[in-house]
């Protein structure tokens, strides 16, 4: 299929359909989903950590594209140090088993209290600002287990310790997975369509998150989408016109709860999709151990999804032959393009500011992409959730798709990426969604 074409305007505007027709097989569906016990005197961990994760997102104010790789370290630890005693699912990064088959976590170990620890030791090392309170939740959820199964304290200790190895083990690993390195400033090129860094940004942002090694996939190359449409193309002059209309931040051919959305879903997309996850978890029963697969498998997609994105920005960001300049450069410049159905308006300004790095391909409709293939595979369409993003009225979806389709729209309205990009980008993280939940957690163990 051609991706650009998944692109659909119409005569009042232009929608972005890159949302699945249908929900992929990612899973069994909610209704044959295992019924966990979770009260309020028994707590999901799984689900009360990946909320406090979330919290920790909105109190650091952590930037989007730092996010996603530390959901993933979060969750990785989660899973395996869950995993390791339950056994149920091969391991992301920290083996069940040494090299003789023995069994690595200790006999009897609680699967309750290694969650916690994992969770808890991972966040302190990601979010040291906010240790007092993490070591406030970490005693409160500890102190809720009583002494975990009978025996003087023994299971809920060994599970602490499993659960803290595990979580050094990962955050070890990733360490040195590229992200903290030091690249040189890019900052793109002058050339006509190239993408060049917005006053009173100077370079790409987050560059590094382009050399990041990734936690399933083989490479953030193996799903770099194809080249951006060419300047002279057809699907070019619609993509301009379509922004320049409704993209505007006055006289914009928006409707209302359009111009609400296009601020809203610039929010961080680790917390929009974690709050929907956990949500849905809930609501749907599922056990600790679904949870603790659903939570890991979003996570890392995300993850692998903002690695591969970020390394074909800057990929394609550094050829000059290349459509990467931003709505408001091609704007304000069309007068260089050659182009006679793209008039200039030197006064065009975005009703979001744009970020800065290269426009092709979109971080956020990738993320989208990717998050929502997961849910829809796992839990199926027709679901509630509400999301939230500071200072903005929360929004409250009863489909996955309806949020998935927002959230992308918002691109465009907001003035920062044009449909075809948003099309093709929502179609790479679907398809990271798929090979991570394909290729990573299978049932089994050694």
């Amino acid at each position: 299929m051609n991706l650009h074409r998944r692109l659909v305007i119409a005569a009042t505007g232009i929608a972005v359909f890159a949302a699945a027709a249908a929900a992929i097989a990612l899973g069994s569906p909610a209704a044959g989903a295992k019924v966990s016990q979770t009260t309020e005197q028994h707590p999901n961990q799984v689900l009360e950590w990946n909320q406090i994760f979330i919290e920790t997102l909105i109190a650091t104010n952590t930037a989007n594209s730092s996010s996603q790789r530390l959901g993933a370290i979060v969750h990785t630890a989660i899973f395996d140090a869950f995993n390791g005693i339950e056994r149920r699912y091969t391991p992301i990064f920290v083996q069940n088993v040494d090299g003789n088959g023995k069994r690595l976590a200790p006999p009897g170990a609680s699967r309750r209290a290694a969650v916690i620890a994992a969770a808890y030791t991972a966040l302190v090392a990601l979010f040291p600002s906010r240790e007092a309170q993490l070591s406030d939740s970490y005693a409160a959820s500890l102190a809720a287990l009583s002494d975990d199964g009978g025996d003087g304290g023994r299971s809920r200790e060994r599970g602490i310790a499993w659960g803290t190895q595990v979580a050094r083990a990962v955050l070890a690993w990733r360490a040195a997975d590229g992200f903290s390195a030091s690249y040189p400033p890019f900052t793109g090129g002058t050339a006509v369509g190239q993408w060049r860094p917005i006053a009173p940004a100077t370079a790409m942002s987050a560059q590094g998150l382009a050399f990041t090694t990734p936690f399933v996939i083989e490479s953030n190359t193996q799903f770099r989408p194809g080249p951006p449409r060419a300047l002279a193309s057809a699907t070019y002059t619609e993509d301009f016109n379509a922004v320049k209309a409704l993209g505007r931040r006055t006289g914009s051919t928006r409707t209302e709860a359009q111009t609400e959305l296009a601020p809203f879903w610039e929010g961080n997309a680790s917390v929009h999709w974690n709050q929907a996850a956990n949500q849905l978890a809930r609501a749907n029963h599922l056990s600790r151990s679904d949870s603790n697969r659903l939570l890991a498998v979003l996570n890392v997609a995300m993850a692998d999804t903002a690695f591969t994105i970020w390394s074909a920005k800057r990929h394609y960001g550094a050829n000059s032959a290349e459509v990467t300049w931003r709505p408001l450069t091609a704007i304000t410049l069309a007068d260089t393009d050659g182009i006679a159905e793209t008039a200039p308006d030197p006064d065009w300004l975005p009703l979001v500011a744009t970020p800065s790095h290269p426009e092709y391909p979109a971080g956020h409709p990738a993320l989208n992409g990717a998050a929502a293939t997961v849910l829809l595979g796992r839990l199926g369409e027709v679901q509630t959730f509400t999301l939230t993003t500071s200072g903005r009225p929360s929004q409250t979806y009863t489909g996955i798709s309806q949020a998935r389709a927002d959230g992308n729209n918002a691109r465009v309205w907001g003035g920062m990426h044009y449909p075809s990009t948003v099309a093709v980008s929502d179609a790479v993280g679907d398809a990271i969604a798929e090979y991570v939940n394909a290729n990573s957690m299978q049932r089994g163990h050694p």
